[in-house]
């Protein structure tokens, strides 16, 4: 691992209860399996981007088939919003709502458990920001099983003070 250099800041800041913190503990806890096994990946000689993203996508798109489609009408964004990112959820990533209507879901997170985990494992910067984006990869499967477009406008990973995502109904817009 490299220096890190601390752009990143990440700091919980709206809720701090039992559930919440046991939510956010196991969101950690992923994040740690991921960095482990790309970084055993890496070691190995794999090409650990790739295994990582293809994965991730492919959990993605099996999230939204077995999750999001059987309990929303997914042609509609307000229908997915909540098997995409139940209650709880929303409390552990700090989630901020900015637009909810049947073509648009923008969100704004304030806080990513993930990333608290691969700072406290002494991933550097530009290892988080990678690994973030990587992660994204699950929105992604998401949005292409879906048949949504998906943008990423800010990013925590990369020094801003939000991640900032938007879903739309393909051909409004968004596309990452």
């Amino acid at each position: 691992m490299g220096n890190i250099t601390g752009k990143i800041k990440n700091a919980s800041t709206m809720y701090d209860d039992d559930m919440t913190n046991v939510l956010r503990g196991a969101i950690e806890h992923r994040a740690t399996w991921l960095y482990l096994l790309l970084d055993e990946a890496k070691r190995n000689g794999f090409d650990y981007e790739k295994i990582g993203r293809d994965a991730v996508f492919r959990c993605g798109v099996v999230t939204a088939e077995n999750k999001i489609k059987p309990n929303a009408d997914v042609s509609a964004l307000d229908q997915f919003f909540e098997p995409f990112i139940p209650e709880a959820t929303r409390k552990a990533l700090e989630v901020e709502v900015v637009e909810k209507n049947s073509d648009a879901l923008v969100l704004q997170f304030h806080y990513c458990p993930l990333i608290s985990a691969w700072q406290k494992l002494g991933a550097t910067d530009q290892e988080i920001a990678l690994l973030c984006d990587i992660a994204m990869d699950g929105d992604r499967g998401i949005a292409m099983a879906c048949d949504y477009d998906f943008s990423i406008e800010q990013k925590i990973a990369e020094g801003d003070s939000i991640c900032r995502v938007i879903f739309q109904k393909k051909g409004l817009g968004a596309n990452d």
